[in-house]
């Protein structure tokens, strides 16, 4: 067992998290669930969403029956919402080809929507105990320091040399405990900004440490001009009720419900005549929200429009009328739940 992988260890069992409501068990539809809606998204923000998801879904097979709409509405807020996507059909996945029963191969893991191969290793590691490396961003930020690794670590080069570090490093018991530490680092002490150095169980070798090169490692590429993008919302009132519109299965917020969006050059007036059959007075411009994505950011200018009856298209599959109260529990994203909220109190 290498040295680092026994202090992570012990470190682990002193100042680790030990009682995340994922932890302690051995169910891999519990640890897969969490380790997806953990990508890219803290614990804090995890944990409420976790614990609503295993009551209405409380095994794989619960998962794998239900409607996407069901999923998405549960998922609401908590954002990349390819992930639900890809865990609903991931569940129909084990359903159909394993029984309903989590696969424990780890190529098995891998081959399920949404999941690679960090994600594989760590799922296989708690639920079954197997000898596998994880690589997420916060261990890439371990390693990359500790070792003095310098580079981009999205660089396929770099990355690669972390893969034989981390499975260099892998201790030949205690995998779930050292896979564990080794978040726990990333999360709590050797963090992206204002590093806990003084409480890292790996201080005395980090030579990042020992170099004075904490805050320029891991490396990053050049950074990038994030592109921005504007769009227009529409806030179709009646009654009372705002219509809602389903989005396409891909792209951004797929699957989702949300309100009906055009371009801003789009003459409204014709848009809703030719698309929803409304005749309508004069719209009245809101407050522009703003969004940012991991590509790219938006700019939303929405426009509350009132009918005094609902088209006929209302009827249609993919559109739906919801009260302000509804909207703010429905599937949506979460600046159409900020336009909604400022529609009614215009």
């Amino acid at each position: 067992m290498s040295k680092l992988s026994t202090r992570v260890i012990g470190w682990q069992r002193r100042a680790g998290r030990n009682d995340l409501p994922w932890q302690n068990t051995r169910d891999a539809y519990r640890i897969w669930l969490s380790e997806i809606m953990l990508q890219q998204t803290q614990v804090s923000a995890v944990v409420p969403y976790y614990e609503r998801f295993l009551r209405k879904f409380p095994d794989v097979l619960a998962l794998a029956r239900a409607d996407v709409d069901e999923v998405m509405k549960l998922w609401a807020g908590l954002g990349y919402y390819a992930r639900a996507r890809n865990l609903h059909r991931a569940a129909q996945h084990i359903a159909d080809l394993h029984g309903g029963v989590f696969p424990a191969g780890i190529e098995a893991i891998r081959s399920l929507p949404g999941v690679g191969r960090s994600t594989a290793a760590a799922i296989a590691a708690f639920a079954f105990g197997t000898r596998a490396a994880i690589l997420d961003g916060n261990v890439k930020r371990v390693f990359a320091r500790h070792f003095g690794v310098d580079g981009d670590v999205k660089s396929k080069a770099v990355e690669e040399r972390l893969w034989r570090i981390a499975e260099e490093q892998l201790p030949a018991s205690g995998i779930e405990r050292y896979s564990q530490g080794l978040m726990d680092l990333g999360a709590t002490v050797c963090t992206r900004r204002q590093p806990a150095c003084h409480a890292c169980p790996l201080a005395k070798t980090c030579l990042a440490l020992a170099q004075g090169r904490v805050e320029s490692l891991p490396g990053r590429g050049a950074k990038r001009t994030v592109p921005h993008r504007q769009t227009r919302m529409l806030v179709i009132v009646s009654n009372g009720q705002v219509m809602l519109e389903k989005r396409p299965p891909t792209g951004v917020w797929g699957g989702l419900w949300s309100l009906p969006e055009v371009r801003l050059e789009d003459d409204v007036a014709v848009i809703l005549k030719a698309r929803f059959g409304i005749v309508a007075g004069s719209p009245a411009a809101l407050e522009r929200v703003e969004h940012g994505f991991t590509h790219y950011s938006l700019s939303i200018f929405p426009l509350r429009i009132s009918v005094a009856r609902k088209p006929n298209l209302a009827a249609e599959p993919g559109i739906s009328w919801v009260t302000a109260g509804a909207a703010a529990t429905a599937a949506l994203p979460a600046p159409v739940k900020r336009i909604i909220a400022l529609s009614w109190g215009a």
